[in-house]
């Protein structure tokens, strides 16, 4: 039986944003993949600015809505994929992106509506909205069952 656990969270601002991206990354291990869900302008590269504060202090992180992928250097490598304009199954291979399912790096994906069908069933998936007031935004952190973390096997063949 799959037991998901769901966190709640609201920021107001962008750097309450990018604190709790910096709480998720401080749980997160080697092979995580972690899925974004949320409109243009909901905080999606704030918070993975925040993680990759804690993963890779170095980098200097962006959308990579034009490269499709950058790859931040850390202890572990953290590979922050924008799926915004991946429309088949054919654009993620041609991009390589199971080449980076290896289970070496920890995996973030914007726009993870748009491959939804493909997401590994052990991904934690991370949705935000906007609140009432427009700098307010609500995070709600899926957290799959402890024994369905480890996705490496599941990239398709």
């Amino acid at each position: 039986m799959k037991r998901e656990r769901t966190e709640h969270i609201e920021t107001d601002s962008e750097q309450a944003t990018e604190q709790a991206g910096r709480a998720l990354a401080e749980t997160l291990k080697q092979g995580d993949f972690v899925a974004f869900f949320g409109g243009l302008g909901m905080g999606k590269t704030a918070f993975i600015r925040g993680m990759a504060s804690v993963l890779a202090p170095e980098a200097a992180v962006t959308s990579p809505t034009f490269a499709l992928v950058n790859v931040y250097a850390g202890a572990v490598p953290l590979y922050h994929f924008d799926m915004y304009r991946v429309a088949s199954f054919a654009d993620l291979y041609s991009i390589g992106f199971f080449d980076y399912m290896d289970g070496q790096g920890i995996l973030v994906t914007e726009w993870s509506e748009n491959i939804e069908g493909i997401l590994p069933e052990a991904a934690i998936r991370v949705f935000l909205r906007q609140g009432e007031d427009p700098s307010c935004r609500h995070i709600d952190i899926v957290y799959p069952g402890e024994s369905e973390r480890s996705w490496k096997e599941e990239v398709p063949s």
